[in-house]
């Protein structure tokens, strides 16, 4: 039995929620459970200096954790004079899941930023952050339709992300806290609304896993993607 009771295939909780932050062009406070997630994002009229001229624009990330948003108070990471390697992946990926579904040329040379603020954690804060993203970055690019500044909408699909692992022997989709701090295998997965894989993050805390296990997490994943477009789907409908 998973510690939240819950069936093997069973997500925890979702929601999305459209315009919390009233001076960002698009914004979304996605909640996995206990796990909940601050997305903005923010719109400049220039691009990065690395791509003048080339008629591209450009979606980026951020990722930080609120100091109390962990059991314990962590430290600010502005305190330490730069992120931790940790935070660097997580928004790596974040940003790399964005523009694999975007149309850069289409948005002009201009740089959208997401910013991910984790308010609570309670496992899969990577996931959660990409899904909320993709959520605030929908309705920045429909706030610079509304206004003319780009004349299609540059997304070209859904993308949204899930945690599996292996837990107690058994493979299980959307880990909680409970179950990442004792997973045998820990893995995040990144689909696109078309079933593409964008990235596998797959790690064995101790015993390797399978070919029969990784299809197996990656059948569950995809389950659970497919839900999480949906929600994606209703919320901006």
């Amino acid at each position: 039995m998973r510690p939240s009771k819950r069936a093997p295939d069973a997500m925890r909780d979702v929601s999305l929620e459209r315009a919390v932050a009233r001076y960002a062009e698009g914004s979304c406070l996605v909640t996995f459970g206990n796990t909940r997630v601050l997305c903005t994002a923010s719109l400049e009229e220039r691009g990065p200096p690395w791509l003048r001229g080339s008629g591209k624009g450009w979606v980026t990330a951020e990722y930080s954790m609120l100091p109390r948003a962990t059991h314990e108070r962590t430290r600010r990471e502005v305190n330490s004079g730069k992120p931790s390697g940790r935070t660097q992946e997580i928004q790596r990926l974040i940003g790399r899941s964005l523009r694999a579904v975007t149309n850069l040329p289409a948005m002009g040379e201009r740089q959208i930023t997401i910013d991910c603020d984790v308010i609570q954690a309670d496992g899969g804060t990577r996931t959660a952050s990409i899904t909320g993203a993709w959520v605030a970055l929908h309705d920045c690019f429909a706030w610079m339709r509304a206004r003319s500044i780009i004349s299609v909408d540059p997304l070209k699909d859904h993308v949204a992300a899930v945690s599996c692992g292996i837990y107690k022997g058994k493979p299980v989709l959307d880990l909680d806290y409970a179950e990442d701090s004792a997973a045998e295998t820990d893995a995040n997965f990144v689909v696109t609304g078309k079933g593409g894989i964008v990235e596998v993050q797959g790690t064995a805390e101790m015993e390797p896993f399978t070919d029969e296990q990784f299809l197996e997490l990656l059948r569950l994943a995809k389950g659970g993607v497919a839900q999480l477009v949906e929600l994606q789907r209703k919320a901006t409908a």
